[in-house]
């Protein structure tokens, strides 16, 4: 079975100049394979609203490609993005990392674990581009193509879940990141109102 790193090294490979949102346990994994300014760290109080935060980027930035990685148990407790974000045409690129687990916060299992279909949520929500890989090479195969393209896409990345993972810290403060997210975005153009 896939590992969370290995989901994340495939997308590091993948990604062209797409804003990256890292939600959760992918905190702690994707700064060891990048750190550019276009990566956005979000470790809110409340799970589940790392896919509102890309929907607000795609928004702002019209046509600039946001990948946002968000795990089953985030992803469970706001469900309703799903169906926000399909009615909009926008570069937003979800990747969903179902490891069954609430890894970072005890190891407790994600209720349903292993029967919830989540590409028949994201179908049913209304979007359009929506792949599943439960394996390596399944996610290397369709990287290309789902990485790419009109949006948004959903992705369901089956992966392997780890007991005893501490809650991550972002690797740069906050404030810092927003400043090198804005300022990174600025180069390219004035943001929409």
């Amino acid at each position: 079975m896939m590992t969370h790193r290995d989901a994340l090294e495939v997308l590091a490979a993948h990604r062209r100049d797409q804003i990256v949102v890292t939600t959760m346990g992918s905190v702690a994994l994707w700064p060891q394979l990048s750190d550019s300014p276009l990566d956005f760290h979000y470790l809110p109080s409340s799970m589940g609203q790392g896919v509102p935060v890309g929907l607000g980027l795609c928004l702002a930035r019209p046509g600039h490609g946001v990948v946002v990685l968000t795990g089953d148990g985030g992803l469970l407790m706001n469900l309703g993005c799903l169906v926000t974000v399909a009615q909009f045409q926008v570069p937003l690129y979800i990747l969903l990392i179902d490891n069954g687990l609430y890894e970072v916060t005890g190891g407790q299992a994600v209720a349903n674990a292993g029967r919830t279909n989540f590409a028949a949520i994201a179908r049913g929500a209304g979007i359009g581009r929506v792949y599943e890989c439960a394996s390596r090479s399944e996610w290397e195969a369709a990287a290309g193509e789902s990485l790419s393209g009109a949006g948004p896409v959903f992705v369901w990345l089956k992966v392997a879940g780890e007991l005893g993972k501490a809650t991550p810290s972002a690797p740069h403060p906050m404030a810092e990141q927003i400043e090198r997210l804005r300022a990174a975005l600025l180069r390219c153009g004035p943001v929409t109102p």
